[in-house]
């Protein structure tokens, strides 16, 4: 088997390759509420007061280290220069989706209105006309509490949006009492992936903070590619050689899955990581195969049932430890969605669950 060192390499970064990168440009007159949604949506505080850097006279650029997304916040709609504005960004959106580079694109585009003004001003009507020629549009109307046919007056104003959602990014309480609990930050997620690339829906899931179902989704699909390859594996009529290819795979899984959770993707983080997995599993794979790779020394028909039973032990193995991995980080990403567990957090309960 290859240094597992190597293969540690290799598989964070076949993951942050395949995960890339998304970039959201997100605008809206002041006051909108757009920094609240976006620290409410994605990790990592984006919108802190005073980062970002600027890229046009009204647009800034917000990225944070390890967090495959990049924010294009564009502001000034109400100013006498409107129509300065809209071709500055215009240029801007122009240049970024003719790069040859797709993650250097703007995927998606999200124009927010708020619910309380009840109207759509001709700045917001031109920028989502001049937007959908270059991207998918998407429609916020933000602070969301009473729809009263607003949502419908957006989609009939703004009928290149492909989708006109309503948020409430944070919870509220009234003058009289009464409490708004945060709600639809979901279904924008939901809504923005179904607009942008399929290989930047990972990207979008390490990201966002919002949609803990989101990110299980796109984990089971890392899963569900792994638990091929196992079956492939196992199914090798080589004797002995389907434990040594199981391993690089389900490193590559672990990897996959902890870089669409948007969490650390190092290799201590990883080493410490895959010994936990291995530690509570390698007694069991040993138990279950040598059965099965006995069986493939066997001429004739020993090495073909050897081979499809060890397949399909490889890939419920596999199965199994990805499904543990993912409802470990879920719940962990459920109970406290603004902090990111550690490393020895995810090792404990990944132990406790492996083991019951």
């Amino acid at each position: 088997m290859e240094n597992l060192d190597k293969i540690i390499q290799d598989a964070i970064q076949k993951a942050i390759t395949e995960r890339g990168h998304i970039n959201i440009l997100i605008a809206g007159r002041s006051g909108v509420g757009k920094s609240t949604l976006i620290n409410s949506v994605f990790q990592g505080n984006f919108a802190e007061t005073g980062q970002g850097k600027p890229v046009t006279k009204t647009t800034r650029q917000f990225t944070k280290e390890g967090v495959p997304l990049t924010i294009y916040d564009t502001r000034g709609l109400e100013m006498a220069e409107f129509e300065q504005t809209i071709a500055e960004l215009e240029r801007l959106v122009s240049d970024k989706c003719s790069d040859r580079d797709s993650n250097q694109h703007i995927h998606v585009a999200w124009v927010c209105i708020q619910e309380d003004g009840r109207r759509v001003e001709n700045a917001e009507i031109e920028l989502h006309e001049m937007l959908s020629r270059y991207v998918p549009v998407l429609a916020v109307i933000t602070k969301a509490r009473a729809d009263k046919d607003f949502k419908a007056k957006v989609a009939e104003l703004l009928p290149k949006a492909k989708n006109v959602i309503r948020v409430r990014a944070i919870r509220e309480e009234l003058d009289e009492g009464q409490v708004l609990e945060a709600r639809w930050l979901d279904t924008l997620v939901e809504a923005t992936s179904e607009v942008i690339p399929e290989g930047k829906r990972r990207a979008l899931a390490a990201s966002q903070k919002a949609d803990v179902a989101y990110k299980i989704s796109q984990a089971r699909k890392v899963l569900a590619g792994s638990a091929t390859l196992a079956a492939a594996a196992g199914a090798s009529p080589i004797p002995f050689s389907d434990a040594a290819l199981l391993v690089p795979i389900q490193i590559g899984m672990m990897a996959g899955i902890t870089a669409v959770f948007g969490l650390e993707l190092s290799k201590a983080t990883l080493t410490t990581l895959v010994s936990s997995a291995l530690g509570v599993t390698g007694a069991t794979i040993v138990g279950r195969t040598i059965a099965v790779n006995l069986l493939k020394m066997i001429p004739g028909a020993g090495t073909l049932v050897g081979g499809a039973i060890s397949a399909g032990t490889a890939s419920a193995l596999t199965v199994a430890l990805g499904e543990a991995y993912i409802a470990v980080l879920a719940k962990f990403f459920t109970e406290n969605p603004d902090s990111a567990p550690s490393v020895a957090e995810i090792v404990d309960k990944l132990k406790e669950k492996m083991s019951s």
